[in-house]
């Protein structure tokens, strides 16, 4: 038989695993777990997966609440760093382009 080392499968399952920490929203109401966007109007109960089971942490009251909950607003960066998109180049950006996907000029 051809086994895997253990570190190996160890960090294969770790991949697979949950993250403590990961949130996720329920819907509150009697019948089937439906789609979300469905009962949009719902309360919804926010749990907090601890590493071995999901905890109860807060209620929201509908579902654009429970948004914001799964994924908060980020801060903005303080006035003293510059924030930066990408690589500066010293190119002109509305330049034509060189690339070799492009078609070559007549």
């Amino acid at each position: 038989m051809n086994d895997e080392p253990l570190d190996q499968w160890a960090a294969r399952r770790q991949g697979r695993l949950r993250n403590p920490g990961e949130r996720k929203a329920i819907t509150l109401g009697t019948g089937p777990q439906r789609a979300a966007h469905l009962n949009p109007d719902a309360p919804r109960l926010i749990l907090e997966w601890d590493g071995f089971a999901w905890q109860p942490l807060t209620t929201v009251d509908n579902y654009a609440a429970a948004c914001q909950a799964l994924s908060p607003i980020a801060e903005p960066a303080p006035a003293d760093q510059t924030e930066t998109t990408g690589p500066l180049t010293g190119q002109n950006p509305l330049a034509p382009a060189t690339g070799r996907h492009r078609k070559p000029r007549p």
